[in-house]
């Protein structure tokens, strides 16, 4: 009987060993690994597919959204990328709660039998004749020994094996990455107000001799064109500003003033759908004494 119960607890062990814990605790938890790389690639196509757009030189370009509206009783363009007006999804994994239970049932029996059985038998027959006359005695004996001995124990135990795995995920929206952050505080610093039909502009529409004049042209599409900026002559030293954006010459003494136009097949070159107005920009500068 002591036997029983060491074999029932063999038996239970043996099972808790058998139980995959790898997979019953793991396997959530790849799950969640997972689903945390699907939703970080759905971010990256996301922001590729929506706010990125790559031009015919192969160069990835912020995809932009322009519109019209009036400000203080005038028409302006505005140019904003469209990843400033639009929600990015995050979605992050915050909590991961796995409750795991184990329950153990079952049945063992045993039985042992003990069976004897002893027989003896023995018969023992005596005939007496006595004188002349015909007297006999007969006598018969007959003695049977039997034993039987029998002896029968019988044990039954049980046990069982239930697993259960209660798994409880939490996700919401996540804080943007610190680089996003950057780049989409960048990109809300770009957003830019122009003139639908572009602007000329000059650093002064008066000078004197060697006074340096600087001239800028953004165009309707809230681009600076340089290349577009057509400065007659006598003027031929001109020079590109540092920054790229404009052009700047020394004003001489021998002009009374000076026309400032655009040039309008480099305006056409980047937006073919420019007005008539945007092509006829121009801008005078007069001399002083």
């Amino acid at each position: 009987m002591g036997n029983i119960g060491s074999g029932v607890t063999s038996s239970t062990v043996s099972a808790l060993n058998g139980l995959p814990f790898e997979n019953i605790i793991g396997g959530p938890l790849n799950a969640c690994v997972l689903a945390q790389k699907e939703a970080a690639l759905t971010t990256i196509d996301f922001i590729q597919s929506v706010g990125l757009t790559v031009d015919e030189t192969g160069r990835t370009e912020a995809i932009y959204v322009h519109f019209t509206f009036v400000q203080n009783g005038r028409k302006v363009n505005i140019s904003v990328p469209l990843l400033t007006i639009v929600p990015i999804p995050y979605i992050a994994i915050n909590t991961i709660d796995i409750n795991f239970k184990a329950s153990i049932k079952g049945s063992e029996a045993t039985s042992d039998s003990i069976s004897e059985e002893e027989n003896y038998s023995k018969t023992k027959k005596t005939n007496k004749r006595l004188g002349l006359i015909l007297n006999r005695k007969k006598t018969s004996m007959t003695s049977t020994i039997s034993t039987k001995k029998d002896s029968k124990s019988t044990a039954d135990s049980s046990y069982s094996i239930e697993a259960t795995v209660d798994v409880a995920v939490h996700a919401s929206q996540d804080s943007m990455p610190a680089g996003m952050a950057k780049i989409l505080e960048m990109l809300g610093s770009a957003i830019d107000l122009c003139s639908p039909e572009g602007e000329l502009s000059v650093s002064s529409n008066t000078a004197k001799k060697d006074d340096v004049i600087t001239v800028t042209y953004k165009g309707s599409d809230g681009i600076y064109h340089p290349d577009a900026i057509k400065i007659p002559a006598p003027i031929t030293d001109i020079k590109t500003t540092a920054d790229g954006i404009g052009k700047y010459f020394t004003f001489p003494d021998n002009l009374e003033s000076l026309e400032i136009t655009l040039i309008e097949e480099k305006i056409k070159e980047t937006n073919p759908d420019c007005s008539a107005n945007e092509i006829g920009l121009k801008q005078e500068i007069k001399k002083i004494a």
